[in-house]
């Protein structure tokens, strides 16, 4: 069951989400060759809770820490670890969600470490380009399947691949609430996209095939071909005027641009 937001629902959500992308801009601060997966979840749940949040995944489903962090072929829900450190030429999902005001946030941002190969930099483009793709579909009268489409289209135009298994969803007061968003599909299907509806578009595109298995940990998600994968996610509401995006990649790029 789909349940629409009241703008004051809209307002406590952006505060949710708005820390995510706080959240971000210190990870931002701090990734680099040689840094831990661990440090850089114990310094987001630090921030999240000096901010007046809590970490939205951690305990979510039995998920065992702050941030998800998948590093090249990991596509999403990477564990962090101390043994898991940080090299050049990698390139790090992070996904972060914060629960506060009885609302959650969440967003993603792929990372690149040091010097990263041209192909995996214009990987990087193309994913977050497929999200501005399907937030620009994302009004009032079009269909879910017009967001789908969008990403699908443009990713595959430019030579890459949509992880299928995995799509975006519902935020609300639940972390995952109704509907799904996948990351492909046909315009014109799909539930008609209403004032208040908030959802996480969030592309998972691959280099290679699009065929993915679950790693031994029961969370890891990763390419059965080993190829690098990118994820970015932003959290919008859907407006009289367009998308309202609720999280916000600004924090990580003012630390990018000044690096």
């Amino acid at each position: 069951m789909i349940y629409y937001k009241t703008d004051e629902e809209i307002e406590l959500l952006r505060l949710s989400n708005m820390l995510v992308g706080r959240t971000h801009g210190e990870m931002a601060k701090l990734i680099k060759p040689g840094v831990s997966t661990s440090k850089l979840d114990a310094i987001a749940e630090s921030f999240i809770r000096d901010n007046g949040g809590k970490p939205g995944f951690l305990g979510y489903n039995g998920f065992p820490n702050t941030l998800c962090i998948s590093i090249n072929d990991a596509v999403v829900h990477g564990i962090p670890s101390e043994k898991i450190v940080l090299k050049d030429g990698d390139i790090v999902s992070v996904d972060c969600g914060v629960f506060m005001n009885g609302y959650y946030g969440d967003s993603a941002y792929t990372y690149t470490v040091g010097e990263v190969d041209e192909k995996i930099v214009k990987l990087l483009q193309v994913t977050k380009e497929s999200l501005y793709k399907g937030i620009e579909k994302a009004i009032i009268g079009n269909r879910l399947g017009d967001i789908s489409y969008a990403v699908q289209q443009h990713a595959e135009t430019n030579g890459f691949t949509v992880v299928r298994e995995m799509v975006g969803h519902g935020v609300g007061r639940n972390l995952h609430e109704d509907p799904e968003v996948p990351n492909y599909g046909k315009r014109g299907r799909g539930v008609i996209l209403k004032k208040g509806l908030v959802i996480a578009i969030e592309p998972m595109i691959n280099i290679g095939k699009r065929d993915i298995y679950q790693e031994n940990d029961g969370w890891t998600i990763k390419t059965k071909d080993g190829l690098p994968s990118a994820h970015f996610e932003h959290t919008i509401a859907i407006g009289e005027k367009g998308a309202d995006i609720l999280s916000s990649f600004k924090y990580v790029e003012d630390v990018l641009n000044e690096k």
